[in-house]
């Protein structure tokens, strides 16, 4: 109420003195003679005066008398009008373009209310059109000056308040820059910005909220030493590359790169900035991709959804974005108990917080191979869309565990697809892996196996089994990162295999989002392929993650070499050679032309001899997967070849 008291005060105050300004403009009287006027009283028209002077002291008289008769008249419904509209609940200190479209608005409305209602009573105090005109204009002028007052003095308060604020570059374009700007100039940090780098070519170099802006391409390290800024602000939407490049300048010029939320994340100027240090996920992330989201959802929206390998690192994040898209159940499945249970708590706050509880969700322990209780599980819950992501893919390990891998891999996927394809799934989403392309490795060769048999059985099935095969992923349970972050944490050295070792990368939201875009625009038998942007040397990727965390290469952490271990590549590749003209269907994501299919019958007469060879040795059963391998890759190279010569071109 107080607050509510003294915005009245204040609006009547602009209102009073806009009525006063518009009278002595209008009838260009003297500040001075026309309140001393309106004090003491107009009097009468003074006798003897002819011409200018009785026309001028006639409308001295009147706009004294249609002051002190429509003031309290025009404030009550001027007033009125702004606690109606909600205008006094807009923060001086904090305003916008917005907010001052709105009270000119209101401005407006005051003006036609008040001429109708003169039109409508004639008993009401007779302003002038003219008067009423000038009026509107004032009063939304005197408004704005006083938000842009509020908003100064704020700005100076700050800046007396923080004398060693530190200096700080605003490295983004467009509505971004301007955002993170109001925000730190209304805000309470001790933070003052001495310019703004736009990325965009071709940038005139000008002043906004009086702050300069430069072009990019005059050189940041040229800006930073001109400026003497002591940090650059990056919005986090910014492709990874180009963090990386700012992130490099600024280590040699000794002073610190942050990220912040964009203008999409923070409301201008409605809350406090806050920064955070760069991340590995950050230098590797691309230009934001555009989904369509309507037929996602088109192909989610209140359907049972099964994912399985629910508690892996793809499993969860498909599970967390499958929330936004409205189905109307998720089945989460995976072989460990513990990681079902840290998905179970997980959930449980997120649908309380983000308003999911709409969607229901179940949590199934249970392992892929098991048919009999993966049956249970289709009949239970008839799954409109399976997500299949469970796979064991740790390479090194799976060399010495080729049982295992053979057994979930491929004989796990094969109980999938066939219970899809007998409870009539509409979508069948297996995520593969660029290591089917040529494999080297037991990992690999597995996946190429399940990717043959789904192909097999989506001839037939009126299921659409669609195959999605990308790269590595940042940050996944056991990947390079996790490890590299862990040696590092410990004092190093940081094992890399090879110098020149390259691998894809994309991070884990990412190729969540493009697996879920692949499932809706796929069709059967579809192999789509992930745009997975240029490789990344191991390498980089060290020297990256020693630097952010604070440590140098090689002063703090040193880096080894172990040379290549069993089964991996020196590169990987994403095409076999018929695949090399796939078709781009979505901005980061291709379709593979269809291989030439092996008969049905080829199939399960392998996967048979898989099966038979399952319970003898590790060397006999590598010798039945290559076998059966290099069938497959005879046939999707376009060539007669070995595994062996696919070994020798890789090494």
């Amino acid at each position: 109420m107080a607050r509510l008291a003294i915005a009245v005060c204040c609006y009547a105050v602009i209102f009073t003195a806009s009525f006063f300004c518009s009278l002595m403009l209008r009838f260009d009287l003297g500040p001075i003679q026309f309140l001393s006027g309106i004090l003491r009283g107009a009097g009468e028209i003074s006798e003897g005066l002819t011409g200018r002077a009785a026309f001028e002291q006639e409308q001295f008289i009147y706009a004294v008398r249609v002051f002190r008769e429509s003031l309290v008249l025009l404030v009550l419904l001027k007033v009125a009008v702004v606690l109606f509209s909600r205008d006094w609940r807009r923060h001086l200190r904090y305003s916008t373009i917005h907010d001052l479209a709105w009270s000119s608005g209101v401005c407006l409305v005051c003006g036609v209310l008040l001429a109708a209602s003169q039109l409508a009573h004639e008993a009401m105090p007779q302003i002038s059109r003219g008067v009423i005109v000038i009026d509107t204009i004032l009063s939304a002028g005197l408004l704005a000056s006083a938000r842009v007052l509020a908003h100064t003095l704020r700005t100076v308060v700050n800046a007396r308040r923080h004398p060693g604020a530190s200096k700080v570059l605003i490295y983004a374009k467009g509505h971004d820059a301007v955002g993170l700007l109001t925000s730190i100039q209304s805000g309470s940090n001790a933070l003052r910005v001495v310019g703004i780098v736009s990325p965009a070519a071709n940038v005139h170099h000008g002043l906004v909220a009086g702050v300069q802006t430069f072009d990019a391409s005059t050189g940041l390290e040229r800006i930073i030493r001109k400026t003497g800024a002591e940090m650059v602000l990056l919005p986090s939407r910014l492709s990874g590359r180009t963090i990386r490049e700012v992130s490099d300048i600024c280590r040699q010029q000794g002073i610190a790169a942050h990220l912040v939320p964009s203008v999409d994340e923070i409301p201008a100027g409605r809350f406090q900035l806050r920064m955070r240090e760069i991340t590995i996920d950050d230098l590797l992330r691309r230009e934001p991709t555009q989904l369509d989201l309507h037929e996602i959802r088109d192909s989610l929206e209140n359907r049972v959804v099964l994912v399985t390998g629910a508690a892996g690192s793809i499993g969860s994040e498909v599970c967390r974005q499958l929330l936004r898209y409205g189905p109307r159940r998720i089945v989460m499945l995976d072989q460990s108990e513990f990681g079902i249970f840290q998905l179970e708590q997980e959930f449980r706050v997120l649908q309380q917080d983000a308003g999911f509880e709409r969607v229901s969700v179940e949590f199934i322990v249970e392992d892929i191979t098991d048919e009999s209780a993966m049956a249970r599980v289709f009949m239970m819950n008839r799954p409109a869309v399976v997500f299949h992501a469970a796979a064991y893919k740790h390479v090194p390990l799976m060399e010495s565990n080729p049982q295992a891998a053979v057994r979930n891999n491929v004989f796990g996927s094969k109980v999938l697809v066939d219970l899809s394809d007998k409870f009539q799934v509409e979508r069948f989403v297996m995520i593969s892996t660029d290591k089917a392309v040529r494999p080297t490795n037991i990992m690999g060769a597995t996946k190429l196996i399940a990717e043959e048999y789904l192909f097999a059985v989506a001839n037939r099935s009126k299921t659409r089994f669609i195959t999605v095969r990308f790269g590595n992923v940042l940050n996944s349970a056991g990947s390079v990162v996790p490890t590299f972050r862990r040696q590092i944490e410990q004092g190093g050295p940081v094992t890399v295999t090879d110098p020149n070792m390259q691998r894809y990368f994309m991070t884990i939201p990412e190729a969540v989002q493009l697996v879920l875009q692949s499932g809706a625009i796929g069709d059967g038998g579809d192999i789509l392929i992930l745009d997975m942007g240029e490789p990344v040397r191991i390498m980089d990727l060290a020297r990256d993650m020693i630097r952010l965390s604070g440590q140098r290469y090689p002063e703090d952490i040193d880096i080894v070499f172990t040379g290549l271990r069993p089964g991996e590549k020196m590169y990987e590749e994403l095409f076999y050679e018929t695949e090399r003209n796939a078709v781009r269907v979505h901005e980061k994501i291709f379709r593979a032309p269809r291989p030439q299919q092996a008969t049905g019958s080829t199939v399960e007469r392998e996967l048979a001899l898989l099966q038979k060879h399952l319970q003898g040795s590790r060397e006999e059963l590598r010798e039945v997967l290559w076998q059966v391998t290099t069938r497959i890759v005879q046939k999707s190279s376009g060539r007669v070849d070995s595994l062996e010569s696919v070994h020798r071109d890789v090494a």
